[in-house]
């Protein structure tokens, strides 16, 4: 009898393309040059350059921008040369509403215009907003910050909760630019090893420059030395939006969302079960959540949060028959953690936990059972948890942290560099020309290709130099051009310039800030206007950009035909 075949691991570690994404490229870079020869622009099979177009983060600012900029591109005939599109947190808003319609591309002008009326329509109504909570709360093994931030936030700005799937959309783009969204891998952000960067596409979810990945249906399932042992659902675009974004998140909002919308319907819940008598006492239970919500307001603004932690401590007591050293760990608060903003954090956290601890072994019950969750997630800051596919493998190429733990945390991007620079810069992808939409906010509009360069050099990742005089910084212009040897040449445009903001960029960066509510149809009408003006002015110099960066890889072709003779 012959040996049976060995089971063929369902982790890819190679570097190399997806056999979809290489299909995709063959095809993708047939339709570039067609488009090319529309623009009069000479160039064989051979040369025809892989551009990549990056939009950074920046909230709804950034997803208003790269739609105003994508609908410019169009206009002057420069989309259909773009190979990939790849975004950070508020660009991957953009980039999800537009691939939910099937070759988008061929009809931008349409999509615009329905994207703009949802996000200045009506908002997601509260009874769709927890029905997704509790979907995302009993349907995974894992429930973390980026759940709610899904509901609670980014429903708010997208005006829709948007279940579809990135392997929906596998075979509904083929005339479009092929999109990679990003996120970190928060452990090895915070260790300095491994490979922080990780992508999403419709095909694979994995680590971009150590070259790890699994299918993206697969992502979050629970896996053994490259084999899944429990199947999770696939991640939808709502979380997925949320994964990207939560850069943006912000505590205190998330303590007064618990407080105004989710503890009226425990109080809720509580009342009908005071009126059955076959249920669990819960008299005090709203209180104590109340108090303890409170409580970390009041620490998280320097105010003495006594008054909560006394009511707490005595309702627990009394639930505790009387054994206060059953419930906590912490003696109480004194004025000096207060003013000690790491010492009272800390302090709360095992606080809340000591609390939640306590009386979720006693209570169990829908929206009880979420928001002791949601507390616990909050004040360890717990974001985007799932099964780590590469869990105990054994792989000299990757690093060993990736391999032993059981479970990562993914977040948005933006927290590490704001810019999808690593997910273009694969090697096996050949970029020639990057061209980077910033939309970041701040003083200094060439943070994100400056970092991108230093990490490159750390990194031996060829990148050009990005040599900019300080006094660019306030008054930036609208183009920028950075070359280098044997990697791409890197086109930088800021948002707002001097170009099209004239003396007044300052204004503009005021009234566009970063962590604002969702923007009114004349807002977005007027920063796709700016937007798109970075686009038409320098449709010239976009063009010669792109005869350049195929003159070099006719050069380069020429330089290996010689060197083979």
């Amino acid at each position: 009898m012959s040996a049976s075949k060995p089971k063929e691991s369902e982790v890819r570690i190679k570097h190399s393309l997806n056999k979809n994404e290489e299909e995709f490229v063959v095809k993708r870079k047939n339709a570039v040059l067609q488009s090319l020869k529309k623009l009069q622009i000479q160039c064989g099979q051979n040369e025809v350059p892989n551009i990549a177009l990056l939009g950074s983060g920046g909230g709804e600012r950034a997803m208003v921008g790269l739609l105003g900029s994508l609908v410019q591109l169009q206009k002057i005939g420069l989309l259909d040369c773009i190979l990939y599109l790849s975004g950070v947190s508020g660009s991957t808003w953009c980039m999800a509403s537009l691939y939910h319609e099937p070759d988008w591309s061929t009809k931008l002008g349409t999509v615009k215009d329905k994207i703009i009326k949802r996000l200045i329509g009506p908002g997601v109504s509260w009874v769709d907003a927890i029905s997704k909570l509790k979907k995302y709360y009993y349907g995974k093994d894992f429930f973390s910050l980026t759940d709610v931030w899904a509901v609670m936030f980014v429903s708010s700005y997208m005006k829709e909760i948007d279940e579809h799937t990135l392997t929906d959309q596998r075979d509904q783009h083929n005339k479009d630019p092929f999109p990679i969204y990003t996120a970190i891998d928060k452990q090895c952000k915070q260790r300095k090893d491994g490979d922080p960067w990780f992508e999403f596409t419709p095909h694979e979810a994995g680590y971009s420059l150590i070259g790890a990945f699994v299918e993206t249906s697969s992502f979050g399932s629970q896996f053994h030395n490259g084999s899944k042992k429990k199947k999770q659902d696939e991640i939808d675009i709502l979380y997925l939006q949320a994964l990207c974004s939560s850069v943006l998140a912000d505590e205190e909002e998330i303590w007064k969302w618990i407080k105004a919308l989710l503890l009226p319907e425990i109080n809720k819940k509580c009342e009908k079960m005071r009126q059955d008598p076959n249920s669990p006492p819960v008299d005090g239970c709203h209180q104590v959540l109340l108090n303890l919500v409170n409580m970390n307001l009041s620490v998280l603004k320097g105010v003495d949060p006594s008054a909560f932690d006394k009511d707490i401590r005595a309702k627990l007591t009394d639930l505790a028959g009387g054994k206060s050293q059953l419930i906590f760990q912490v003696e109480k608060l004194n004025a000096e953690k207060i003013a000690d903003k790491k010492a009272a954090k800390l302090y709360m956290e095992q606080y809340t936990i000591d609390v939640c601890n306590f009386l979720s072994g006693r209570f169990n019950f829908w929206p009880f059972d979420v928001c002791m969750s949601i507390c616990r997630c909050l004040v360890q800051w717990t974001w985007g948890r799932k099964y780590n596919f590469l869990h105990n493998m054994t792989d000299a190429t990757v690093p060993s942290a990736l391999l032993e733990s059981e479970t990562r945390d993914y977040e948005d991007a933006g927290l590490l560099l704001n810019s999808p620079y690593f997910s273009v810069l694969r090697k096996e992808r050949h970029i020639d020309l990057i061209i980077s939409l910033d939309f970041s906010d701040g003083d200094d509009p060439f943070t994100t290709v400056r970092e991108a360069a230093e990490t490159c050099r750390k990194l031996n990742i060829p990148f050009p130099e990005a040599n900019i005089t300080n006094e660019l910084s306030d008054k930036p212009k609208d183009f920028y051009v950075f070359k280098g040897q044997n990697g791409p040449t890197v086109i930088h445009i800021p948002l707002f310039n001097v170009v099209n903001c004239g003396d007044k960029i300052e204004d503009w960066r005021n009234r566009y800030t970063t962590f604002q509510g969702p923007y009114s149809a004349e807002m977005i009408t007027k920063l796709m206007e700016v937007a798109g003006k970075n686009i038409t002015n320098n449709r010239a110099k976009l063009l010669d950009q792109i005869r350049a960066a195929i003159k070099t890889k006719w050069m380069q072709a020429m330089a290996r035909q010689n060197s083979t003779l």
